[in-house]
């Protein structure tokens, strides 16, 4: 199924993502497509957050072989955010993107630098990648997720789809 999705999003958006590019988000980050790195330094990433990063955040496999799926799916739109500085990825961010026009967005902020806006950051670039080529964005928060909810919210207008059982709120991403 996600070859397939893969393949359709590729002939629907794949001119308008070759031609997007970010606006430069600040000038001590670079932003990398996962696509780009290696898949240990992505699994590191995954590995050096703690525990508790993972009681809300499950939207794939952080094992290698789960990366290297994601990495070769032309619909995950996924990106690092790395301090210029240090070299360091400080954020992991994507759009699990579906050829009919929709769009997930997901972001992880490591243990070292949350707190400095960059959960808000990344959703904005999100947003910029999503809506420049076209998609419908949506994405679950939990409530109990203060500082992602809080993320969302900075970054985007949004409207309540649905409450869920399990204390998640579908929300849909609004265009500004």
């Amino acid at each position: 199924m996600d070859q397939l999705n893969s393949i359709l999003f590729s002939l629907r958006y794949g001119r308008k993502l070759k031609k997007f590019r970010f606006r430069t988000p600040h000038k001590n980050y670079r932003i990398i497509p996962i696509c780009n790195l290696p898949t240990d330094v992505l699994v590191k990433f995954f590995a050096h957050q703690p525990h508790e990063a993972y009681k809300f955040f499950r939207p794939h496999g952080f094992d290698a072989k789960s990366i290297k799926r994601l990495k070769e799916n032309k619909a995950f739109l996924a990106y690092v955010l790395i301090e210029e500085s240090t070299g360091r990825i400080v954020g992991y961010f994507f759009n699990r993107s579906f050829f009919h026009g929709k769009g997930f967005r997901g972001r992880l902020v490591d243990i070292d630098y949350r707190g400095h806006g960059l959960g808000t950051m990344m959703n904005t670039l999100l947003n910029e990648v999503g809506f420049g080529i076209g998609l419908r964005l949506f994405e679950t928060v939990n409530k109990n997720n203060e500082a992602s909810y809080r993320s969302a919210i900075s970054a985007s207008k949004v409207k309540v789809i649905d409450k869920m059982a399990n204390g998640d709120l579908y929300l849909e991403i609004l265009k500004d």
